[in-house]
């Protein structure tokens, strides 16, 4: 990697989370069915479900929650956009800690019931819908700076970043190779080659697993039962599968 210009550009790495059993509406209705006795699966149910995972995520003295790894110093939408709005929040920051938490309303894929609650019936189905989604922006204790978005209605997508100069940075400083850094690029680095390296052993089984550490949160509204064994014979367990 040779500085034959005037900035190095960094490097974002996103991954995407999905539950695969929750793609389809008909494994939704026999969770609910096998596990919790509830049929059919009314908006309140669905809601409900979305409550929890909201609580379980967003409360800092809930010691159940797998994002309880610091406190949240911040619950507010930075004036401004992109990295220079949320650098405060990161100067202070301890290893593992949730430093800012923003909420947007964004489109996404929903699971919605539909029916007469009166009667008793209804019927799932999957439709686009504008949310409330959680965006968590963690100080990660060796991989840096990331983000990870969590949509807490079904089918629970998620999204998960990580800026790479950031971790690069963070190693090259741990061995005492000096850098110049902006925001979201390199400007200089007394070791390019080694900068080359570090970058390069990065594999993907290491990425998955920054990844499914922050995110796997999203099966704590499950029980041990539901996440390791499926309603039915032809169906799976709820694990989080991770893609690029």
């Amino acid at each position: 990697m040779a500085f034959d210009s005037d900035t190095i550009a960094s490097t974002r790495i996103l991954l995407n989370g999905v539950i695969p059993l929750f793609q389809q509406p008909e494994p939704v209705v026999g969770l609910f069915g096998t596990y919790r006795n509830q049929y059919p699966v009314t908006p309140d149910v669905l809601r409900d479900v979305a409550q929890q995972v909201q609580n379980g995520a967003t409360n800092p003295t809930n010691r159940s929650t797998k994002w309880n790894h610091g406190t949240m110093e911040r619950w507010k939408l930075p004036k401004g956009e992109g990295g220079q709005a949320v650098e405060p929040y990161f100067r202070r920051a301890q290893p593992d800690q949730v430093v800012l938490i923003r909420k947007a309303r964004e489109p996404t894929r929903v699971l919605t019931a539909i029916g007469n609650k009166k009667d008793n019936r209804g019927r799932l189905q999957l439709a686009q819908r504008r949310v409330v989604q959680y965006n968590f922006y963690v100080h990660h204790r060796n991989g840096g700076r990331i983000f990870v978005r969590i949509q807490p209605y079904f089918p629970f997508s998620a999204r998960f970043c990580r800026n790479q100069h950031h971790w690069l940075a963070r190693h090259l400083r741990q061995e005492g190779i000096d850098l110049r850094q902006t925001t979201h690029a390199f400007l200089g680095c007394r070791h390019p080659q080694r900068m080359e390296e570090l970058a390069d052993s990065q594999t993907p089984p290491d990425l998955l697993l920054c990844g499914r550490k922050r995110l796997n949160g999203f099966t704590s509204v499950f029980t041990e039962k539901e996440r390791r064994q499926p309603a039915k014979e032809n169906q799976t367990p709820v694990p989080l599968c991770i893609s690029a």
